[in-house]
């Protein structure tokens, strides 16, 4: 209907069997934690957002863990991250950039290339929610986990180990049309004979005359980039008209960057190796993650919590400088410690407009910034 508001327009598609499982999760008598899992392309991000929504008016607050990498709820690509949420969705369909209360930088948008760090990276942050939210004194929170589409093969074995992590106390699986993408019927991570949690199995929610599920037809490479782009807007204030992606990209160039002395930080590659000889100039025009180490846990995990992402736009080696370009606070980019390269890339609609200067430059011209910045 043309002219609605983005709440109205959402929730005039929420069909009943999604309405009578957000109900039925919300009148449950304690703080639930509730894992959304599915085929991609199901509607899993939608679901939790109703869901979270429905738990909202009567916990005040919700506690949401992100684990997919590709198409992350509140973070950029190639983040999981946990948060806690006390504003409804206004809009069920699109994903709100927000400051989460944790975040570990994965630095690629699939699991597939290191299950390993990728639980590990999750279940740091289960482990964070616990202990402040579960523990002691403190307000018990209900969880929602979205969880990735990717649910055969090596992506399902990972499902499996999240969900025996976590023992969720709901599980809500959608299912599509298509049978053969969907996960098996019933507890499928538990042992024969074990009790498990309550189960609620929905639909997605539409489809076409292929009989595909239609909910959304994502542009996955473009919600990407967008999400990016939205990101490093958060450089400047938000009084500053930046409606194309070419004044985003002028504006990047004329920043002045913020200088990192090499001697204050470790550059630790997530996927890669890089000769120690090329360690510093690998990072030149490359997206990091900003990462402050911690300690290792009990399960002798070691996982930095990430402050947020930065474009390294010059490195000056002789100098022993890194320029940088990041929304992150002066007084967290203090903390950092860490810089995590993965294989975020700068999105191309940065680097590819006419006329227009690439979001880094040559070291003589940072040398000159940095001088009238210094001066």
């Amino acid at each position: 209907m043309a002219g609605a508001s983005p709440s109205a327009r959402t929730e005039a598609v929420v069909p009943p069997d999604w309405a009578s499982a957000t109900a039925t999760v919300s009148s449950v008598p304690s703080p639930p934690v509730v894992v959304v899992c599915g085929p991609k392309n199901a509607g899993k991000s939608t679901f939790s957002r109703l869901l979270l929504n429905s738990l909202l008016p009567r916990y005040g607050r919700v506690g949401y863990l992100d684990t997919d990498v590709g198409q992350p709820e509140f973070s950029p690509p190639g983040c999981l991250s946990f948060n806690v949420v006390g504003e409804a969705f206004e809009d069920l369909l699109n994903p709100t950039l927000r400051e989460s209360e944790r975040c570990c930088f994965f630095g690629d948008i699939s699991s597939k290339r290191d299950p390993e760090t990728y639980l590990n990276c999750l279940f740091h942050l289960y482990d964070y929610f616990v202990e402040k939210y579960r523990c002691g004194a403190n307000e018990m929170l209900p969880l929602v986990v979205n969880t990735p589409g990717w649910v055969k093969g090596a992506g399902f074995d990972m499902l499996v180990e999240m969900l025996r992590y976590i023992c969720p106390t709901i599980v809500v699986q959608i299912r599509i049309s298509a049978q053969s993408k969907n996960l098996p019927d019933g507890m499928f991570w538990l042992d024969c004979g074990q009790t498990g949690p309550n189960m609620i199995n929905i639909d997605a929610p539409f489809h076409d005359v292929f009989n595909r599920s239609l909910l959304i037809q994502k542009d996955s490479y473009g919600m990407r980039e967008r999400r990016l782009v939205e990101y490093f807007k958060q450089c400047f204030p938000s009084d500053i008209s930046l409606t194309t992606n070419k004044e985003l990209a002028y504006a990047l160039t004329s920043l002045p960057p913020y200088e990192i002395s090499i001697s204050d930080v470790m550059v630790i590659h997530l996927h890669y190796e890089v000769p120690p000889s090329e360690v510093w100039h690998s990072l030149n025009a490359t997206i990091i993650g900003l990462a402050i180490s911690c300690d290792t846990t009990e399960a002798g995990r070691s996982i930095p919590w990430c402050a947020g992402l930065g474009i390294v736009r010059g490195v000056d080696v002789q100098r022993g400088i890194l320029y940088v370009i990041t929304p992150v606070p002066l007084e967290h980019l203090q903390s950092v410690d860490l810089l995590l390269q993965g294989l975020i890339e700068i999105p191309k609609s940065l680097l590819q407009v006419r006329g227009c200067v690439s979001p880094y430059m040559p070291t003589n011209v940072l040398h000159r910034i940095s001088e009238r910045v210094n001066s």
